[in-house]
């Protein structure tokens, strides 16, 4: 009686499917288009105004079709002529899809109201914080009506170790995981609080998660205080931060005790409806 057999793929039969799957699937991908988007990806923080000349270099691609591109993208309003000069940059089209994709995020839609309360209640301008590595990104906010001036926009970015908000996202995050975040043996300071170093970032960060919130007067910016408390998903790890910013460096203690409560107590319902949607 013959035994039925059963076939291995070697390695090389698999690396000759993985191959033919990857030429299908390329079959589908539009090259301009493609190059489109990569040109886009040239811009950051650190090359906020690129040439035509820049971007046809950096993208090994013919001046010509950079130019083209370049007049694409800037009659759909994704990039701008920086004045009279041959650079450009990104434009507003770029921020108005990030805030669609803000808009729409679960995180955000569960925090709205959540946001609104803590705004209504504080009397303060509330916030809702993500990290994105080594920035904290704000993606919603609700204007307080005690506001005497005008705090930060969403959309805005701030530097995650510099900030109470960033530390708080941070703070699951081991030393070694920090070292490779960070990898400089000094941190940009802004102030006098910044911490120095990662063992100093480290230290910070474990002191303000033991305590369920975070509390900077002054330690940002000069005259302004920010309080903040951690959102958890249904592991126990942070994924947002809440937080009201006050128009003063020295929050009196008096105001202080039931201001915590009220933060912590609005990230602790954002972090219950959180769960309940998984």
């Amino acid at each position: 009686m013959r035994m039925a057999t059963s076939k291995v793929a070697t390695p090389q039969a698999t690396a000759v499917k993985l191959k033919a799957q990857a030429s299908s699937e390329e079959r589908y991908i539009v090259p301009a288009l493609l190059r489109g988007l990569q040109l886009l990806k040239q811009f950051n923080a650190q090359n906020k105004i690129l040439t035509g000349a820049e971007l046809s270099r950096r993208l090994q691609l013919p001046r010509a079709s950079v130019f083209r591109m370049l007049q694409t993208l800037e009659h759909e309003g994704f990039v701008e002529r920086v004045g009279d000069s041959v650079g450009y940059k990104l434009s507003l089209g770029i921020l108005r899809l990030g805030f669609e994709y803000l808009a729409s995020l679960e995180l955000t839609e569960h925090g709205k109201s959540v946001v609104q309360r803590l705004s209504d209640e504080s009397g303060f301008a509330a916030h809702l914080v993500v990290r994105d590595a080594r920035e904290v990104v704000f993606v919603h906010k609700a204007p307080g009506v005690i506001a005497s001036f005008h705090s930060i926009q969403v959309g805005a970015r701030l530097p995650a170790h510099a900030t109470i908000l960033g530390r708080l996202l941070m703070s699951d995050l081991s030393l070694e995981a920090l070292k490779i975040l960070y990898p400089e043996s000094e941190l940009e300071s802004f102030t006098t609080q910044t911490p120095q170093n990662i063992q100093d970032l480290k230290r910070m960060m474990d002191q303000e998660r033991a305590q369920g919130y975070s509390l900077s007067q002054g330690g940002f910016e000069s005259g302004i205080s920010t309080l903040a408390a951690p959102v958890f998903d249904d592991e126990h790890h942070v994924i947002a931060a809440l937080s009201v910013t006050i128009a003063t460096a020295n929050l009196p203690d008096s105001e202080l005790k039931s201001l915590i409560a009220l933060v912590q107590s609005c990230a602790q319902e954002l972090t219950a409806r959180m769960s309940r949607t998984h």
